[in-house]
């Protein structure tokens, strides 16, 4: 029987788009053990993926507390027991390849140094794999497998979403006619279109469509979700607090999820829903939504600090994004799939 361990240790939106691999390679091995390495903050993430075996939790922060380092050395032990036979970085950092190497497996296999954030890492591979820098970061991930004769695999989500209590409740309050979810939030100052915009968005889409908006938010996020809500003319309302594991139910529901380049505009897309993303610093050809239909509006091709996490202007380039734009790409998705999310 074969055994993989994948390793991608975050952040959110990057494990959501790492979740296909286990599909391809369920399909290639159904019988195979696939255990999968990550930040404790995501194990109950990868644990929503059908296929995967384990979600193993891995914190490579344990290194600089204190008894982090024993911890570490126990944990590479263990890998090393499980005597995989291949052991897939999609990460392509310096840290993630050594932990990889580390497991001792018997490939260790990552990508060449051209799609490497940090190009040394290729040294701690046993085979590489160079693949077309233009393609999306899924199929980039997919284009990997070619390394273990899995050849042109098709992208799939194949999640186990448990009953979310949440959920359930949003779906019911707006059984008639679905909802609208808007995620103000995104850990990139620049890539968070202004609060109030959103707001006035939910708003528009009110009076043409006839749509409430629940605005969903995450840690620290509770006043930025208010300052939406608040903009909205009673168009929205803040969601309960929801885990991660409640926002993939949660956007399973909606009619259209409106969000950044963030974790949750990518766990809305794997779910299936509808979504219209907001695109500044990051490129949607590389990091935005994959489904046909979905609409991106886009102001990568002005921006001057692509995959900076600060914008150099006085003012970012996703403010040039005015609220109508929004509402047009909003009305075109739902034109396209207007049943999507009914409870």
């Amino acid at each position: 029987m074969t055994s993989v361990l994948l390793v991608r240790l975050g952040a959110l939106g990057d494990i959501v788009h790492a979740m296909p691999i286990v599909s391809a390679l369920r399909t290639h091995w159904p019988d195979a053990r696939i255990d999968w390495l990550v930040d404790p903050r995501y194990v109950d993430v990868v644990r929503l993926v059908d296929g995967v075996n384990e979600a193993i939790p891995f914190d490579p922060r344990q290194l600089v507390v204190a008894g982090g380092r024993a911890a570490t050395v126990a944990a590479i032990a263990d890998l090393r027991a499980a005597r995989y036979d291949l052991v897939l970085d999609l990460q392509g950092l310096i840290k993630s390849a050594a932990v990889a190497r580390l497991a001792g497996g018997a490939q260790t296999i990552g990508f060449a140094a051209a799609q490497l954030r940090e190009p040394a890492a290729r040294f701690l591979y046993t085979k590489t794999v160079d693949v077309p820098s233009e393609l999306h970061v899924i199929a980039k991930n997919m284009a990997l497998l070619a390394a273990v004769g899995v050849d042109e695999p098709a992208a799939s989500f194949s999640l186990r979403l448990p009953p979310s209590a949440v959920a359930e409740q949003i779906a019911a309050q707006h059984a008639e006619t679905g909802f609208i979810a808007i995620n103000p939030g995104a850990a990139w100052p620049n890539k968070r279109w202004p609060a109030p915009r959103f707001g006035r968005v939910a708003a528009g889409l009110a009076e043409r469509h006839g749509l409430r908006t629940v605005v969903v938010w995450g840690p620290d996020e509770a006043d930025l979700a208010r300052s939406v809500v608040a903009a909205a003319d009673g168009a929205a309302e803040l969601a309960p607090p929801t885990s991660i594991t409640d926002l993939f139910a949660v956007f399973q529901r909606a009619r259209v999820t409106i969000a950044g380049d963030t974790g949750p505009l990518h766990i809305a897309a794997a779910v299936g829903t509808p979504v219209v993303a907001l695109f500044g610093p990051t490129d949607p050809t590389r990091n935005g939504p994959w489904v046909e239909g979905d609409v991106t509006v886009s102001r990568f091709d002005a921006c001057v600090c692509h995959y900076e996490r600060r914008c150099r202007r006085a003012v970012c380039c996703l403010d040039d994004i005015p609220v109508d734009e929004v509402i047009q790409a909003v009305s075109a998705r739902l034109a396209h799939a207007p049943g999507r999310g009914l409870a």
